[in-house]
């Protein structure tokens, strides 16, 4: 059975890339942290290849992205972030992935873990980026076995990082969500923390347009009254008690 939020005291959010969460999660983001809850983000890239500025280095680039996301966070009432700087464009759901996220997993301690579907969604092209679906698939193995189990990666426990069972999961961009977030009263710190990601986007009129029209229709399909606006995720028991 799926938690409440009333007894969810810790999320950690993994994603690919920074703007992944804003443009997925950050109003549910702050409706949680809003409600006593802490959340966390793990960021497996920096995303130093984005951007278009071929005059840029990488390096500056992802200097430049980790503080857009580091600002965004605060927005939406984060704080503590975890960036494992693997490859922009070259993540695969590999075993130093999974040691990585299960890392993470152990020292937060968190009962949700909110990451990306990897399962590729034909319907939305742009939010099944391959580097999407295998943080997505790395997550979910760190969540299950790897995080739990002392005898996985035995080095973390070597090193005083313990097992912890997370509870459950909540994917974005999934093609069947079961779990909608009500976001219309932190719509606006959504979309504030979406623009400090200025290094990608240009067009702030452009990112207000879109997603209202994701909220409104997630709304709607969630059965909120007319014009309200959702966050919707595929939730997953992990821990069933």
């Amino acid at each position: 059975m799926l938690l409440p939020d009333a007894d969810v005291s810790r999320i950690l959010v993994v994603v690919a890339h920074p703007d992944d969460i804003d443009f997925g999660a950050a109003g549910s983001v702050a409706v949680w942290t809003d409600a006593g809850i802490e959340v966390q983000y793990c960021l497996v890239t920096d995303g130093d290849a984005g951007g278009s500025d071929r005059e840029m280095s990488r390096v500056e680039m992802a200097a430049i992205r980790r503080e857009e996301q580091t600002k965004a966070a605060a927005i939406v009432g984060v704080h503590d972030l975890h960036f494992l700087g693997f490859p922009d464009g070259r993540v695969v759901a590999d075993l130093e992935l999974r040691h990585a996220i299960s890392r993470v997993i152990r020292d937060v301690r968190p009962e949700r873990v909110l990451s990306m579907s990897p399962e590729r969604n034909l319907d939305r092209i742009y939010a099944s980026h391959p580097d999407h679906l295998a943080a997505g698939e790395a997550t979910l193995a760190a969540v299950y076995p790897d995080a739990r189990n002392p005898f996985a990666h035995p080095d973390l426990l070597d090193n005083g990082h313990e097992p912890w069972t997370v509870s459950e999961v909540y994917l974005t961009a999934h093609a069947d969500n079961t779990v909608y977030v009500d976001i219309t009263d932190t719509f606006e710190r959504k979309l504030a923390a979406l623009e400090c990601h200025e290094s990608q986007h240009a067009d702030p009129a452009r990112l207000r347009t879109l997603l209202s029209e994701w909220g409104r229709a997630l709304g709607a399909l969630a059965g909120l009254p007319e014009g309200r606006l959702a966050e919707g995720f595929r939730a997953i028991d992990v821990d069933p008690r």
